[in-house]
């Protein structure tokens, strides 16, 4: 194998785990968020997205593992962050709560997009990616604005 395929196995396990890393905040995010609302239709609505979001770790670890990596089980800086925001959304209401998660969804949009940009993943990565992980996305934003307007009334 040469220098320069050895490079490419890399980035595309550099780019896994970051992706990776994404969806484990986002789990986690789904997490505090869920534990702020009192609404079960909410809370219903909210423990749904997050399994998806678990759906999509899983995945994305048997990607890592399919190319040759060991896949993280730490959200890193990203999982802090959204944390953090979560809380602080909380204090300023359910709806500002349901706002962060939607910048989140958004975000992870833009991060798929990039990946997908990049050409650097496998085919069934780059699959994985366009047939679910980023229609997913698409769809939660739609349902947490659907979400936020509910508990706006």
């Amino acid at each position: 194998m040469d220098s320069t395929a050895e490079i490419a196995v890399t980035v595309d396990i550099d780019t896994l785990q970051s992706l990776l890393r994404g969806e484990l905040s986002a789990v986690e995010t789904y997490t505090q968020a869920i534990k702020k609302f009192d609404d079960s239709e909410v809370i219903g609505d909210l423990q749904d997205l997050r399994a998806e979001h678990d759906k999509a770790v899983r995945k994305l670890r048997d990607h890592v593992v399919r190319f040759g990596g060991t896949p993280t089980d730490d959200s890193g800086a990203w999982g802090t962050f959204a944390q953090a925001v979560t809380g602080v959304a909380k204090a300023m209401g359910p709806a500002t709560a349901l706002a962060a998660l939607r910048r989140g969804e958004e975000h992870g949009i833009g991060v798929y997009e990039e990946a997908l940009d990049r050409e650097t993943l496998p085919p069934e990565c780059e699959q994985l990616i366009r047939a679910e992980l980023l229609p997913a996305c698409r769809t939660h934003v739609t349902q947490l604005d659907a979400l936020i307007k509910h508990v706006d009334g």
